[in-house]
């Protein structure tokens, strides 16, 4: 079934406040610094991910690269905890250190009957890189493994290697979000758990890397609240890193939002009517314009609530990697009403929290001269949108 829902942004001009232009707020957020690249033993500091556990605690993950800010070399997957959502933080955690191997892509879920956190990664040698992963070329193949805390953050289970149930043999490439997991809310799959991911795979018409390849975007879920873990349906072709809400019919459908190669520089959109089964044909998200970039997205409230029906999506609004701008929906993201810009220069990856007090959190990738010199947090209310 193809998505039918995709349309242009509603243009607010006549209606909003002076603080607004074009639809977007000006007044500046409060931003502290998370990580800086540099500091702490890593070269740089990439890939943040955000979550709220149940009871309050704020977990920030993020790699530390030894080497630099590619992809591959010596990476190693770091935590800070807030118990004060988010004014001071507990000093970096090695979670993972592989020596020098790649451990990262933290995409953590929360299952809100338990209160255990499930945090879905990924692993490759470091002398890995991904265009040998994709052909097939390398010395090892990209690996799935989850961690758990029972403990809201504090303790962390070993790694545990879940590749044979996670990804398909015959796929290259694998990341898990990056960005978070989300656990089903209502429907016939409610209590599911569901990490949204991509791949690379054999196509005779693909073109990545010199072909003949391409990407995909998929997901892996857990029926038993993270004992196992299955492989759901994929989305393509062109698709990459990606993030989903649950839509609010009341019916548990889900709503990706993924990086796009369309070489339209815009996003992308695909709906699962089956907790992720199967998916729609993905589609241009017309008014989403992206660089080719990770983004990130999370439902605010649901209809029943005070707010409304209402998600957040954040990204580097541009055709180049700059410009990040938090966005705001009241139809579980099929069109985006209000904006508001955080940083007008280098920016890339981003991740969204929202606190039990309501404030909004979104921790990216900034800099001066390009995005990868901090991991900075900045903190918004509904109101920065109104």
């Amino acid at each position: 079934m193809r998505v039918l829902f995709l349309s242009l942004i509603l243009s607010l001009s006549l209606f909003l406040p002076t603080k607004y232009v074009s639809g977007q707020a000006t007044t500046k957020p409060e931003e502290t610094q998370l990580f800086v690249s540099g500091m702490g033993g890593y070269h740089t500091y990439r890939i943040p991910s955000l979550l709220v556990a149940k009871d309050g605690s704020l977990l920030a993950f993020a790699e530390g690269r030894k080497s630099g800010s590619g992809d591959t070399g010596d990476i190693d997957l770091l935590l800070k905890r807030s118990e004060d959502g988010g004014r001071s933080w507990s000093e970096p955690r090695v979670l993972w250190d592989d020596g020098t191997n790649v451990c990262g892509n933290p995409s953590p879920v929360l299952d809100e009957n338990t209160g255990e956190i499930h945090l879905l990664l990924t692993w490759n040698r470091g002398d890995d890189n991904e265009g040998d992963i994709i052909r097939k070329k390398s010395r090892d193949t990209r690996r799935v493994f989850v961690m758990k805390s029972s403990d809201h953050g504090k303790t962390w289970s070993e790694p545990t290697d879940i590749t044979q149930g996670a990804k398909n043999p015959e796929w290259g490439w694998y990341a898990t979000g990056p960005g978070i997991g989300i656990q089903i809310n209502h429907g016939p799959h409610k209590g599911r758990l569901v990490i949204p991911s991509d791949h690379s795979y054999d196509d005779p018409a693909g073109e990545v890397r010199g072909g003949p390849f391409e990407y995909g975007s998929h997901v892996i879920y857990s029926d038993d609240r993270g004992v196992t873990w299955n492989l759901g349906g994929t989305i393509r072709p062109r698709m990459n890193e990606c993030q989903v809400v649950e839509v609010a019919d009341g019916n548990g459908s889900l709503l990706m939002n993924m990086r796009s190669y369309f070489g339209t520089n815009r996003r992308a959109l695909s709906v699962s009517r089956d907790g992720g089964l199967s998916w729609s044909d993905p589609e241009e998200a017309s008014t989403l314009i992206e660089p080719v970039c990770q983004a990130a997205l999370i439902r605010y409230s649901w209809p029943a609530d005070p707010a409304g029906d209402l998600v957040l999506f954040s990204n580097p609004a541009s055709t180049k990697r700059e410009n990040m701008t938090v966005k705001l929906s009241k139809d579980s993201g099929r069109t985006w009403v209000a904006s508001k810009m955080l940083h007008a220069g280098p920016a890339a990856y981003s991740a969204l929290a929202v606190l039990p007090n309501g404030e909004i959190l979104c921790a990216y990738e900034k800099g001066a001269q390009h995005p990868y010199e901090e991991i900075s947090l900045a903190r918004l209310s509904l109101a920065d949108f109104e």
